[in-house]
């Protein structure tokens, strides 16, 4: 099962995504005006089961950001070993994750334009997979964080590079131009632990990978990561986690490759789905 947020005709629904299209199930569930308030109310499988043998609804879509309306997403940083040694600055493995929150309105969804605003061409792309919380809590053990996740989803986590370093201690500016990134296409229900110790991401440019690694190598694993933050905050329904990306973004190239109007990305994620996305300058 696959479950969307999309828009056609200029009005938004989410549904379950098939081969001929999409079923809306906004009718179906008033109580539930978007995906996001689905998730908060553990109403996924629900969704599901409505959508069998249910008809298409909406053939001419486009696919919106999978939950615009997430209220928290919190993003790891250089979460692989080779991600480390790429800033080549000779520090050991990280005792702590970095952690830099981003907003819904820096993204965009599947087939979409990442934007390229003219205050920088310096636009990178970051393969990463995203969970949704389905189940909060607070001081969340390792062994328990699986039974926290409602959901997977695709995140390329596009950076203006030299905003990143704009101040002294935080990355905030260059990680939420408008409409930088991108996360779905959908979401998948998490049911199974093999769906993260298991995957593998890939992430092409024009064709071209970039970068390839699977989950299984990273310093901060999933559940850690879910255990740390629970620590210091509360996790809710509907918050989502951008778990890391693998060396080979284009800032650490030689010379780096930067983003460009007519460029493809697309991230790839066993079980899970591709992620595609050209790349437009903003028009100003």
């Amino acid at each position: 099962m696959k479950l969307a947020t999309f828009t056609s005709e200029n009005e938004r629904f989410y549904g379950a995504v098939t081969d001929a299209g999409m079923i809306a199930l906004n009718d179906a569930f008033p109580q539930w005006p978007t995906l996001f308030d689905a998730v908060r109310a553990n109403g996924l499988a629900e969704l599901g089961k409505a959508a069998e043998g249910k008809d298409v609804t909406h053939t001419d879509i486009r696919y919106d950001m999978v939950l615009p309306d997430a209220r928290r997403i919190l993003c790891v940083g250089v979460n692989f070993p080779d991600r480390n040694a790429e800033y080549r600055d000779g520090s050991e493995q990280p005792k702590y994750m970095s952690l830099f929150p981003r907003f819904a309105s820096g993204f965009t969804g599947h087939d979409r334009p990442l934007i390229r605003p003219p205050e920088s061409h310096k636009l990178d792309y970051e393969g990463e997979v995203a969970i949704v919380i389905g189940k909060g809590g607070r001081r969340i053990s390792k062994a328990d964080a699986y039974d926290h996740i409602a959901a997977l989803t695709l995140c390329n986590e596009g950076t203006i590079r030299d905003w990143v370093r704009h101040a002294k201690f935080n990355v905030t500016q260059g990680k939420n131009w408008d409409k930088s990134g991108s996360i779905g296409p959908w979401l998948v229900p998490f049911t199974d632990a093999a769906q993260l110790d298991e995957a593998r991401i890939v992430t092409r440019v024009n064709g071209e990978v970039r970068q390839d690694d699977v989950l299984a190598r990273m310093m901060h694993p999933i559940r850690r990561e879910i255990e740390y933050i629970s620590t210091f905050m509360t996790l809710e329904p509907g918050d989502i986690i951008v778990t890391g990306t693998p060396t080979g973004s284009g800032a650490r190239l030689d010379p780096p490759q930067f983003l460009k109007p007519g460029d493809v990305v697309e991230v790839e994620v066993n079980g899970i789905g591709t992620l595609r996305n050209t790349i437009e300058d903003e028009a100003v």
